[in-house]
């Protein structure tokens, strides 16, 4: 077991060519860590989006949804074939999942070749993190969810299962990479799934109405109806004022979960500018996405508010000079948020939720 230098250079190689297809930020965050971390981390989320791509194909019913879910958990446990794996998935994914998607299911026997090289402690993360979605995410049945979640709790929850888990393995990860950064294992597992949650949620405002066309909502209604706004009436051209209020809010507490992501960040050591850097990526353009949206209620798509190529070349000048100082970065972060809304969130907001107040 474990990575020779010819071996981690091709698997290296496999994954910087495949993210591309299936996420930009991740193509573009992940190789600026260290090279068997970025293997490791570059690992997990190619196994996590084969999850997903289970769990959004509109076309597979619920019950063979969780077979499939825990055929790909007994595959990371060696107790089922990857590639039978991806023969039992290919046939049942529907013309909703994209090429590059079914692409990636159809790697499924690479992907785990690579994860199957990787630390028995790395392994043992992502493996928990598998089987953390594919657990959670089941409670979120598409038919049920289509106008929206019941309350903020619901929503935390949500936002825990399909990213706040993916927050806690990066800290696993991290934690083992450098015993320096393991020294602050406790704060950073505080912080962690309130990270993913802030780019989840930064998501979920991001492709509301792309969600809507696909039967998906997961806003929640306790936040919206406060603002006289019902969610069973969810359209782009209904009562935009009131909508704008809820949608508020909602950054509000994005925000204020970015805000602990930039805490967990500097808690990482100064000299690892290659792992802060990651994580300093994903909370600038998460801080510019909702910047757009703050600025653009009435926008229509995604792609009103997509962060132009000019500000993303913005963040990663600025960070590439400012990665190891914490009161620039601390500068930069309330330069980027500015005009925008902010909630408290605390610290350990994960499952049991906590949203905060707006401030």
């Amino acid at each position: 077991m474990g990575h020779g230098d010819d071996q981690l250079e091709a698997d290296l190689a496999y994954q910087r060519s495949v993210l591309p297809d299936v996420s930009r930020t991740f193509a573009l965050t992940i190789p600026e860590l260290p090279a068997r971390l970025e293997l490791a981390v570059g690992n997990a989320y190619l196994l996590c989006r084969i999850a997903d791509t289970v769990e959004d194909d509109p076309d597979i019913d619920n019950c063979l949804r969780k077979r499939l879910h825990n055929d790909l958990v007994a595959v990371l446990e060696q107790e089922c074939c990857a590639r039978g794996f991806a023969n039992r998935v290919i046939p049942a994914l529907g013309p909703a999942t994209s090429e590059r998607e079914r692409t990636l299911v159809a790697d499924t026997e690479k992907v785990v070749e690579i994860y199957a090289r990787l630390s028995l402690p790395q392994q043992e993360a992502i493996r928990t993190c598998v089987i953390k979605m594919c657990e959670g995410m089941p409670e979120y049945q598409h038919d049920a969810k289509a106008r929206g979640l019941d309350d903020l709790s619901e929503l935390d929850r949500y936002c825990y299962h399909v990213a706040g888990v993916v927050g806690e393995l990066l800290t696993d990860l991290f934690c083992d990479y450098a015993p320096d950064i393991a020294t602050q294992r406790h704060a950073l597992f505080g912080l962690a799934a309130s990270f993913g949650q802030g780019l989840q949620l930064t998501n979920i405002i991001k492709d509301v109405w792309d969600d809507l066309e696909r039967g998906y909502c997961w806003l929640p209604r306790d936040l919206f109806a406060v603002h006289g706004y019902d969610l069973d009436h969810l359209a782009p051209e209904h009562d935009r004022k009131r909508f704008s209020k809820g949608l508020d809010e909602l950054i509000g507490i994005a925000h204020g979960h970015l805000q602990n992501a930039l805490t967990y960040t500097l808690l990482i050591p100064q000299r690892e500018t290659g792992i802060r850097k990651f994580c300093l990526w994903a909370i600038g353009l998460a801080l510019l996405t909702l910047r757009k949206v703050h600025a653009n209620p009435e926008y229509m798509s995604p792609n009103d508010v997509k962060v132009s190529r000019r500000s993303v070349a913005l963040v990663i000048f600025t960070t590439r000079f400012t990665a190891g100082n914490d009161r620039a970065l601390r500068t930069l972060f309330k330069l980027a948020a500015r005009g925008l809304p902010q909630a408290q969130v605390g610290p350990a907001a994960s499952a049991s939720g906590s949203s905060g107040t707006p401030a």
